[in-house]
């Protein structure tokens, strides 16, 4: 399980973003949302590396938190 901060993401379009680009890696991954802390936490078979460079892909740029 890893946590990124996202200082980005601040609504429901930018959760739902981010949710969507995880998804896109793993489908069975396991996402908790602290939007007031703008921290995510993934539970993936995906790669942390490859989860961060999704979400930069994306606009949202990630960091371990």
């Amino acid at each position: 399980m890893t946590t990124y901060h996202i200082p980005d993401m601040s609504c429901g379009h930018c959760k739902a973003t981010v949710e969507k680009t995880v998804r896109g890696l793993d489908p069975a991954a396991r996402i908790e949302f602290d939007m007031a802390l703008r921290k995510v936490t993934v539970e993936s078979q995906a790669d942390a590396a490859a989860v961060t460079a999704a979400l930069a892909k994306v606009g949202f740029p990630a960091s371990p938190a």
